[in-house]
């Protein structure tokens, strides 16, 4: 089976500039505006495809560090010290990906501009072209908010652009930028119109599911999700994690145990929309919270549906609330209409719901936590074969599972 790689960035994307947006303030689909301008400065320069796509994929995760350092806290050598962490970092995280270009220093080096005044303090020359057009479009976009400029204002802004050139990246890169920023940009630039703009822009890049990369990337996501609350920090992967044992134990081939990984790691995303202070309100939540909580499968699902031939394992990761009685959420679903896997992942989220620690509960043990799952099984809720399994198997592993075992 084949992932559209491209296409799952690209919702990776949107939750990355969901969380951006809370942290610093960051403009919706910042990210691919930023993609979408480095994709026609990249054609104007007659990069092939690989080269587009790399540069590409690099652009809509630039900022993919920013879950691990809140670099708007910080101020002076503090701030310049967590923004090379910050690119260090962005850059190990999207370096196991399979591209076919060498993508070394694009987005290390995504913050440094001619004059030198970058984290890195590079100058033009030390850094690949690459990064300086990532520099360039993302930091005119930050600086402008290309979406909300009118045709009317275009040469406006790029007076505004040349004069400052040395300051945004460097003057080669900002010329190209210019090249290309024309009122057809910007209209493509709109909100409405963005996700067309990198259906059209974006090179097709599709990756086996067997391939390692996928596993990888699922454990990216992962940290994502759970970068959003304390009490989740491990969340996601740990189900995971589990959800990968427990395909051993059932004796799924290789493909198999790695889209069951995926479906596992993809299963919260749309909790990313979630506000913190709902998910860690210690006590009841009232009616709209409830309701706000609800939605986050109805995200996971909405987002998911853009990837192609990938009905399967959507479900799977959208199931992950649904009761055997009919009674979860958001779509009701009865026994009958829930494939195993969706029950496994059903079973293993709750598993770590009730071990974790929460606002309303200390951390469990296994013993603590498994008699709770037979309870909910005895009401219908839940699959008691799959309990069975996961008590012979989880009694076995920490609370916490390294990721060696699932890397290894």
């Amino acid at each position: 089976m084949k992932i559209a790689m491209d296409r799952l960035c690209r919702v990776f994307s949107h939750a990355l500039d969901i969380i951006e947006r809370e942290q610093i303030g960051a403009t919706d689909y910042h990210s691919m505006r930023v993609a979408a301008l480095c994709a026609a400065m990249g054609s104007k320069l007659g990069f092939d495809d690989d080269t587009l796509s790399a540069l590409c994929i690099c652009a809509l995760f630039h900022d993919n560090a920013l879950i691990e350092y809140h670099l708007y806290k910080k101020s002076g050598e503090q701030f310049k010290q967590n923004m090379m962490l910050h690119c260090e970092k962005g850059q190990s995280n999207v370096s196991w990906l399979p591209f076919k270009k060498d993508i070394s220093g694009f987005i290390l080096y995504h913050h440094e501009c001619e004059n030198g005044n970058g984290p890195f303090e590079k100058q033009e020359g030390e850094f690949p072209l690459e990064a300086a057009l990532i520099a360039a479009a993302d930091s005119i976009d930050v600086a402008y908010q290309l979406q909300n400029i009118p045709a009317a204002g275009l040469e406006v802004l790029r007076r505004k652009i040349s004069a400052n050139a040395g300051m945004f990246s460097t003057k080669a890169a900002i010329g190209i930028l210019l090249d290309v920023m024309d009122a057809d940009m910007l209209e493509k630039f709109r909100d409405g119109n963005i996700s067309l703009t990198m259906d059209k822009s974006l090179p097709r890049w599709e990756v086996d599911l067997s391939d390692p990369s996928v596993i990888k990337i699922a454990g990216f996501i992962s940290r994502i999700i759970d970068y959003k609350s304390r009490f989740t920090c491990k969340h996601t992967n740990q189900i995971a994690n589990r959800a990968w044992l427990m395909a051993k134990y059932y004796g799924y081939s290789k493909e198999d145990q790695a889209a069951l990984f995926l479906a596992s790691s993809l299963h919260d995303i749309g909790k990313i929309a979630v506000p913190v202070d709902v998910l860690e309100k210690n006590g009841f939540l009232d009616d709209d919270e409830y309701q706000i909580i609800i939605n986050h499968v109805r995200f996971t699902h909405d987002w998911l549906c853009g990837i192609p031939d990938f009905e399967t394992i959507k479900n799977w990761a959208a199931n992950h609330h649904e009761k055997l009685n009919g009674s979860g959420y958001p779509f009701r679903k009865k026994g009958e209409e829930l494939d195993f896997n969706s029950r496994l992942i059903a079973c293993l989220d709750i598993y770590q719901a009730i071990s974790e620690e929460r606002p309303y509960h200390s951390t469990r043990s296994h013993a603590e936590t498994i008699p709770i799952l037979y309870s909910m099984a005895a009401k219908n809720l839940i699959d008691e074969k799959i309990i069975k399994d996961i008590d012979d198997v989880m009694a076995e592993y920490p609370a916490v599972i390294d990721d060696a075992e699932i890397y290894a």
